[in-house]
């Protein structure tokens, strides 16, 4: 049962605009997920400005999870951590009391390109969120392989589908990334309480309506969703238990700083 459609809104974040689904005000959360950005798809003209970076900006009290569909960004932070991410590989910063970053495109910067990827954020648990910060970078090799006869994808986070990704967490959840063949069902992990479908790519049908990509479907607790693909699909899934507290005030404290 499909409790909440949760559509795009146009977000400016400074440098770029981006697909913003979470919060939502009908739904701050899912589980620990309090923001849910997708950044593109968009072309980015050679040479490509410093004035298209992210420039340097602080948080507290979360960790930011960035995953590349196309593109490259650089990561570099306060800690002195410099890192570029690819399509498929996973950057995971936990900011716990205080980290400052940026997000820089550094190897697009004379050639251009396709850019398109999400950044979530992740609530901390209240006894982590004045932990020293941390910052870990994934590739795509160890992130565990998901394959059915009609779809295959990656786990990036959390346990699902019979796998466990190698991935920090700090508290329980799932984040996968899957591609559907036309005709190929979607099933979601009943052992979590809140559930959710994004659609990067493709057209899904749910109880007899049809949804498209940029759109949130947000599923009723303790149900068995029937989703199928009308085309080939790429979606994100993502769940966990409810969260049993409001917003952290690091999270508010960095959205008024930055957003």
């Amino acid at each position: 049962m499909l409790e909440l459609l949760i559509e795009p809104r146009v977000q400016s974040i400074g440098a770029f605009d981006v697909e913003r689904i979470l919060p939502f005000r009908k739904r701050r959360m899912v589980g620990p997920f309090v923001f849910f950005d997708r950044m593109g798809p968009q072309q980015l003209e050679a040479p490509v400005s410093h004035q298209a970076d992210v420039r340097p900006h602080p948080h507290i009290g979360l960790s930011t999870v960035t995953y590349l569909f196309e593109g490259s960004m650089t990561h570099r932070d306060s800690l002195g951590i410099e890192q570029a991410i690819i399509p498929g590989d996973l950057n995971w910063m936990t900011a716990g009391s205080g980290i400052s970053h940026s997000e820089r495109f550094d190897d697009m910067r004379s050639t251009g390109g396709s850019m398109d990827g999400i950044q979530a954020w992740v609530a901390l648990p209240t006894e982590f969120e004045e932990q020293a910060p941390a910052f870990e970078h994934y590739e795509a090799t160890v992130l565990p392989r998901l394959d059915d006869e009609k779809w295959r994808g990656r786990l990036i986070a959390g346990e699902a589908f019979g796998c466990r990704s190698p991935v920090k967490t700090h508290s329980p959840l799932f984040y996968a990334d899957l591609q559907v063949m036309a005709g190929g069902s979607i099933s979601l992990p009943l052992n979590y309480a809140e559930r959710a479908l994004y659609l990067i790519e493709g057209t899904v049908e749910h109880a007899g309506h049809r949804y498209k990509a940029g759109n949130m479907l947000v599923f009723a607790e303790n149900t068995d969703p029937k989703i199928v693909a009308l085309s080939p699909v790429r979606v994100m899934l993502l769940g966990a238990k409810p969260w049993d507290r409001a917003i952290s005030g690091g999270i508010l404290y960095h959205r008024a700083k930055t957003v």
